[in-house]
C-alpha cells in the first residue's frame, strides 16, 4: 500500500517531507545525516530565541522539564531522547515524514508513541511555518511528555481517537486536541500560563495567547471545546484554561459516545464567538 501525504488544512501546497521512506504506520528512521549545518543552526537559534521567552509565559511544568530534551546547539538524536523518556513516563518519540492520517496517529499515541516530524523549517520560515516540523514537535510537544499525568493524557486522547473515528466524530474530538494539546492554557499560582505546544514553540503567540487583552479565554468545558472552531493561519481568538493537568485527565475519563450524539443535534461556534455558555475568565 502506498503511504500518501497529509494536505494540511485548505492549503493546495504539497505537503514537504519523503513519504516513500514511511512504513504503513507512517514512521521512518530519523534521517540524522541528512541535517546541515544551517538546519542544526536554525534549531540552535529557534531553541535559543523560544527558551528566552518562557519564564513568567509557560508553565512550571513545561520549564521544569524542558531540559529533559537534553542538547540545544543543534538537533538532538530521537534515540537519545527516548533513553531518558522512556524511563520516565514509558513514552517514546518516532520520527514521521510530516503529517499524517488520524487513525495511525491516533494509534501510536495509544501506544505511547508520539510521531515527530524530522525536518526543519527554512530560514525564510524562522518566524512563522504552517506545518510542524521538528522543532515544533520536540520543543512543544515533547518535554510535557515527561510529565506522568499529561503523558497518561495524551495516551487516553490517542484511546479516545480511535473510538471517535468508529462513530464518525474524529472532528469534534480533534478541537479537543487543539485546545488542550496545541493551544491549551493552565491557571497557576503565579497566573495564567501556556502548555500548548502551539503556544510554546511559536514567539509571536506566546505572550499574545498569555499577557494580550484581545483574546477570549473560557474554562475548559468538553462540550463548548469541541462545538468551537479554530482558524490554522492566524493567531486563535479563543483560549480554554485549566486549573490543573489531572482535571484535564479526569474530563476525559468519561466515555464520550453519548456527547457525540448530543453534539451532532447542537450549532457550532465560531473561532472568536463570544460570550456564550461559559463566561470568560481572564
Amino acid at each position: 500500500m502506498a503511504i500518501e501525504p497529509v494536505v494540511y488544512g485548505a492549503s493546495t501546497r504539497p505537503p514537504r517531507g519523503d513519504y516513500s521512506r514511511a512504513g504503513a504506520d507512517y514512521t521512518c528512521p530519523q534521517n540524522f545525516a541528512a541535517y546541515t549545518a544551517a538546519d542544526h543552526d536554525t534549531y540552535r537559534r529557534l531553541y535559543e530565541r523560544q527558551s528566552a521567552l518562557l519564564p513568567g509565559l509557560a508553565s512550571e511544568a513545561f520549564i521544569a522539564a524542558l531540559p529533559s530534551l537534553g542538547i540545544k546547539d543543534h538537533i538532538p538524536r530521537f534515540d537519545e531522547i527516548n533513553e531518558r523518556l522512556y524511563k520516565t513516563t514509558g513514552w517514546e518519540i518516532v520520527a514521521v515524514p510530516g503529517l499524517i492520517p488520524e487513525v495511525p496517529f491516533f494509534t501510536l499515541l495509544a501506544n505511547r508513541k508520539f510521531p515527530v516530524t524530522d525536518w526543519i523549517r527554512t530560514p525564510a520560515e524562522f518566524d512563522y511555518i504552517v506545518e510542524p516540523d521538528i522543532f515544533h514537535d520536540l520543543f512543544g510537544h515533547v518535554p510535557l511528555l515527561f510529565n506522568p499525568v499529561f503523558a497518561d493524557y495524551v495516551q487516553r486522547y490517542g484511546q479516545g481517537g480511535l473510538k471517535a473515528q468508529g462513530l464518525g466524530a474524529c472532528e469534534m474530538l480533534s478541537r479537543l486536541y487543539w485546545y488542550t494539546i496545541e493551544f491549551g492554557l493552565i491557571r497557576e499560582a503565579g497566573g495564567l500560563r501556556a502548555y500548548g505546544a502551539g503556544i510554546l514553540s511559536s514567539s509571536g503567540e506566546l505572550p499574545y495567547a498569555v499577557q494580550s487583552p484581545v483574546p477570549q479565554r473560557l474554562p475548559l468545558q468538553l462540550e463548548r471545546t469541541m462545538r468551537t472552531r479554530y482558524k490554522i493561519d492566524t493567531y486563535q481568538q479563543t483560549y480554554f484554561v485549566i486549573d490543573s493537568f489531572e482535571q484535564l485527565f479526569d474530563m476525559t475519563a468519561a466515555d464520550f459516545a453519548p456527547m457525540y450524539a448530543r453534539l451532532r443535534g447542537l450549532p457550532e461556534f465560531a473561532a472568536d464567538e463570544r460570550g456564550v455558555v461559559a463566561a470568560s475568565v481572564f
